[in-house]
């Protein structure tokens, strides 16, 4: 005899990061949407002058770094909540509003950690159809039961790129039951310049029912220290603070962060980066006949012809010559392959790689 974990936990497929290493001895790694401009140089400092203060506990509460995130965003501090990354505050809802015979509602192409985060909570993953690749609030309302206890909803989705508008967001909150919570996932929102988008901050504000996910992974370049937050109703953040671990974010973390978000001036250079390079990418792709995807993150998904020139032997050709993009066959994207925007050389040296490999 030997114990047994629940049934529900071994049906879950586990999740795949972006590849890290290629046959090349240099290697553009291109898979996993990291900003290639790095953290920070003031985030770096003062991680490092966390070094001192390794042998303490961090603040449980992370009051620190809520402050900066409420004085950068100009959001109530005491609304806010930290965790290791926003993955570990969306594993945290499903633990807290989600259980065996409830269900979680997210899109075709939502990111892969809903459906595990809900079986292991107990709960059942429902998939709402995508139209064209991106999120369909039709498509969401119908797929709604009496057993919906929490929609998740990524705005900018990834691996896609789109997102949905404003008014969009408005009529999927209208039209869910207020007893079902909204989880609006902006991991990439940062990036964000169209005038229809918002990221949802003013659905927390009127009600009781929507959660907003924010992560210092993507633009503020601190993936390796799992960093993230969310913006929550007040009963909503009292639960969390009852579900979390007592010392969920480290020091160091708390340190770079709360700098990185005070530093506008360089995520700015971020952003300008990838606007300029999001546009010449898929530019130099659409120049070698693929059909690249909308996107309005840090990334794009292109689509590969199904003949000697698809994705497997795209992604394998570039591989070769150390260039490392993400399959997203997991995704149900077979006939795809996501880039991130890496520095201006490295989408030189992708851009004409992928246009030799489709002569």
């Amino acid at each position: 005899m030997s114990p047994k974990a629940k049934s529900a936990i071994l049906t879950i497929t586990p999740y795949k990061p972006g590849l890290s290493k290629a046959a090349s001895g240099r290697v553009i790694k291109l898979s996993s949407n990291e900003t290639p401009l790095g953290a920070s140089p003031l985030a770096i400092e003062a991680y490092k002058g966390a070094a001192n203060s390794l042998f303490r506990y961090p603040d449980g509460s992370a009051t620190v770094l809520r402050e900066a995130i409420g004085e950068v965003y100009g959001l109530n501090p005491d609304r806010i909540i930290c965790g290791a990354g926003s993955d570990e505050i969306i594993a945290m809802l499903c633990h807290a509003y989600a259980g065996v015979g409830d269900e979680v509602l997210y899109t075709q192409y939502g990111f892969l950690m809903y459906p595990i985060y809900a079986k292991i909570a107990g709960a059942t993953p429902v998939t709402a159809p995508e139209k064209n690749l991106r999120a369909d609030i039709d498509s969401l309302l119908a797929s709604v039961t009496t057993k919906t206890k929490i929609v998740f909803i990524a705005n900018p989705n990834n691996p896609t790129g789109s997102y949905i508008s404003t008014d969009e967001m408005r009529r999927l909150r209208a039209g869910l039951r207020e007893d079902i919570l909204l989880v609006i996932d902006d991991a990439y929102a940062e990036y964000v310049s169209k005038p229809d988008y918002s990221t949802g901050q003013e659905l927390v504000d009127i009600g009781e029912n929507t959660v907003m996910t924010r992560t210092f992974s993507k633009i503020y370049g601190l993936a390796a220290l799992r960093i993230g937050w969310a913006y929550c109703p007040q009963t909503i953040v009292d639960v969390l603070n009852r579900v979390r671990g007592p010392f969920n974010v480290s020091i160091p973390a708390i340190y770079a962060a709360s700098t990185a978000v005070r530093d506008v001036d360089f995520t700015r250079k971020a952003k300008e980066h990838n606007d300029i390079w999001l546009s010449w990418v898929t530019g130099q792709m659409e120049k070698s006949g693929l059909k690249v995807y909308p996107s309005v993150g840090n990334f794009i998904l292109v689509e590969f012809p199904e003949n000697k020139k698809n994705a497997d032997n795209a992604n394998n050709y570039l591989m070769e010559k150390g260039i490392i993009g993400r399959k997203v066959d997991g995704y149900g994207l077979p006939k795809c392959l996501r880039f991130t925007i890496g520095t201006e050389e490295e989408n030189h040296i992708l851009c004409a790689a992928v246009e030799e490999f489709m002569q």
